[in-house]
């Protein structure tokens, strides 16, 4: 192994790189991944204390709060219409947020290669409320929101928004039981 300082220690950009990617504003303490991809990086704000793994695809208006984990192959499809992650929000791994779909009713073309006459997009801002996470291998549609501090189970599709303090599991996601708040005295 070299001693040279200069050598890559882990795969996130330094924060000399981190100026070059282009993103409209972050914070301190942001870790993103080299394999990360950004498209539009102008309309992506991040807050400080966020980690970005391996594999990611940033796309459209995104903003992220502090203190955000964005697990492995996560791909969040912000388009037009915003998404946004509070604070102490995450996504597990390859786990996709829609705020922008094509219409698969058969009328239009599907795709970003056609133009705009013969594709029927539509959709809706989706938001990660304070305390929410997405566990692995979720889908959330667009004009969603995850309310605060609930959770969705794995392998799961968000046709819906959904209420404050729940689990929610399955397709399409329905709550099985509260959450508990215990996690809210490290902020008293």
């Amino acid at each position: 192994m070299s001693n040279n300082k200069s050598s890559q220690v882990n795969s996130f950009y330094s924060p000399e790189e981190l100026k070059n990617i282009g993103l409209n504003k972050y914070g301190e303490n942001v870790l993103i991944s080299r394999y990360a991809n950004f498209y539009s990086p102008h309309k992506i704000t991040i807050g400080d204390n966020v980690r970005i793994d391996d594999f990611c695809i940033l796309s459209g208006d995104i903003t992220l709060g502090s203190h955000i984990h964005i697990a492995a192959y996560v791909v969040l499809y912000g388009g037009d219409n915003e998404i946004v992650l509070e604070n102490y929000t995450g996504i597990s791994a390859r786990s996709t947020i829609y705020s922008t779909m094509d219409d698969f009713s058969g009328d239009y073309l599907i795709g970003p290669i056609h133009s705009k006459e013969y594709t029927n997009l539509t959709g809706g801002k989706v938001i990660l409320q304070s305390f929410s996470q997405i566990g692995a291998n979720c889908i959330i549609f667009p004009n969603i929101t995850i309310g605060r501090g609930s959770v969705i189970g794995a392998c799961s599709l968000v046709t819906k928004s959904i209420d404050e303090w729940g689990i929610y599991i399955g397709i399409p996601a329905k709550k099985i039981k509260d959450r508990r708040k215990n996690l809210l005295k490290f902020f008293e």
